[in-house]
């Protein structure tokens, strides 16, 4: 980040710490620009980015020539090479296109046809035996399948960290809890931003409010699409149930998404959903009893064990619709303003391909970046069962004895862990944040054992930092 003093105007500020803001961040920090990311969340990836599928999508099924389809496809390369390069978990478990009756076999071929017009051309027609044999658990009448290669599962969690931690290490500013109320500025003339926690001034503006792109448009005079919550609901079953399920097991498509699929999880789980329901609360995360019944019917006719296994936990996301089947991204070069809208459940997918495009819309606007440099480099924490966990690191034990101290026994996370997350860049606000970061509170129990000796870490942390900021008399160092 370039000098300046502190009431100096950001060259850009990107408002939206979700997985594509965070992405956004990231790739203006690879240029001497003063940058600043702002939040009206106490975390970073507190919307839709932390509540969904975590699939990894080839855009294998996208709308061929959208823009969603041709950032997808992109990203789907992008984030693979950097997820090897920054330690987020990713298994390339495939994905299987089940088709339960004739109408939806019909449909197979011209899907697969679809899928080559995206670029992908290693899809392959399966017959009901070759099914029955790839997935062994699944209901009875499946009629075959589409395989696709290349579809992988995802820690969306580690992802959209992974980009903040890299672009704050790299000199952006995180701005945390500061929601925007007003924008403002004569034209010509920086934007002035009237937020929860102070003023602040840009250049250049981003838009990336997910569920409140609209609105956040509508700041500056923009009324271009109305943002719809779609309202997906899941539900996470324990590791026993993971033997049942080998590949990503799709629906085909209808006309509200992907539809109701069973996948298994990073960490170990199978997960099953999302609902598709279209509401008018851009607040509402909450499950219903209808919407989980009809899930656990889904899943007892797709893969008929799961109604023997535990339900672990069950949530919802919301996903920003807006009436049509593409990204809504625009810049508007009179207002040096870029929105990035409309970004639904392939998101996470396409977000370094998104991050690139909102610059070349930036340039547009007339950004000049200047010279490109490397970014601070990135190793995140593995929270995937696939690699190797901190508990069963001898090295990692011998060099602190607390990553061999388990805290939470459910889902095997140390003392160490724990530590690490709260004295990272850009720390939890809390325990669900500690959660995302270290998997602690997730498993079976869902905190019931572990939430005090987390809280007690929490507020041991909180004591010491505070003790070697201000010094044992009170006076600050």
């Amino acid at each position: 980040m370039s000098g300046g003093a502190a009431d100096d105007p950001y060259d850009v500020v990107v408002v939206g710490a979700g997985v594509v803001g965070c992405a956004v961040a990231r790739a203006l920090a690879r240029y001497p620009l003063r940058v600043a990311l702002v939040e009206a969340a106490d975390d970073v990836g507190e919307g839709s980015s932390k509540a969904n599928t975590a699939i990894l999508h080839t855009g294998f099924d996208a709308v061929p020539g959208t823009l969603e389809a041709g950032l997808v496809r992109a990203g789907h390369r992008l984030l693979g090479a950097y997820a090897a390069e920054a330690g987020i978990p990713v298994e390339p478990v495939g994905a299987l296109l089940v088709a339960w009756d004739e109408e939806q076999r019909a449909a197979l071929p011209g899907l697969a046809a679809k899928a080559a017009r995206n670029g992908h051309h290693t899809t392959r027609l399966l017959g009901a035996a070759e099914l029955r044999r790839r997935e062994p658990h699944l209901g009875p009448g499946a009629l075959g399948a589409l395989a696709v290669p290349g579809e992988s599962v995802i820690c969306p969690w580690t992802t959209t960290l992974a980009y903040a931690t890299q672009a704050v290490r790299s000199g952006v500013r995180l701005l945390l809890g500061r929601r925007v109320t007003a924008v403002s500025g004569a034209p010509g003339g920086p934007h002035r931003l009237s937020t929860t926690r102070g003023p602040l001034t840009a250049r250049f503006l981003v838009n990336a409010c997910g569920l409140y792109a609209d609105r956040f448009d509508a700041l500056l005079g923009v009324q271009d699409f109305a943002v719809t919550p779609r309202r997906g609901q899941l539900l996470v079953y324990d590791k026993p149930a993971r033997a049942l399920v080998r590949h990503i097991l799709l629906p085909v498509p209808g006309p509200l998404g992907k539809g109701v699929l069973v996948a298994p999880t990073v960490y170990g789980n199978v997960l099953l959903g999302p609902t598709a329901e279209d509401l008018t609360d851009r607040t509402a995360t909450g499950t219903t009893a209808e919407g989980l019944a009809g899930l656990r019917e889904q899943g007892a006719r797709i893969v008929p064990a799961l109604v023997g296994e535990e339900v672990t936990a069950a949530y919802a996301g919301l996903r920003a619709a807006t009436g049509r089947e593409d990204y809504r991204c625009a810049a508007r070069p009179a207002l040096r303003y870029v929105t990035v809208g409309g970004i639904r459940s392939t998101g996470l997918s396409a977000s370094l391909a998104l991050a690139e495009h909102v610059l070349g819309l930036l340039a547009e606007c007339g950004l000049r970046t200047g010279p490109e440099r490397p970014l601070a480099p990135v190793r995140m924490p593995n929270l995937g069962e696939a690699f190797p966990r901190p508990y069963r690191d001898a090295a990692a034990v011998a060099r602190d004895p607390g990553f061999g101290t388990v805290v939470c026994h459910c889902e095997h996370v140390t003392r160490g862990e724990v530590r690490a997350a709260l004295a990272s860049d850009v720390p939890p606000a809390g325990l669900d944040g500690l959660r995302r970061r270290t998997r602690a509170g997730a498993g079976r129990c869902q905190g019931g054992h572990c939430r005090p000796a987390l809280q007690a870490l929490f507020e041991e942390h909180r004591r010491s930092a505070g003790r070697r900021r201000y010094g044992k008399d009170g006076g600050a160092r």
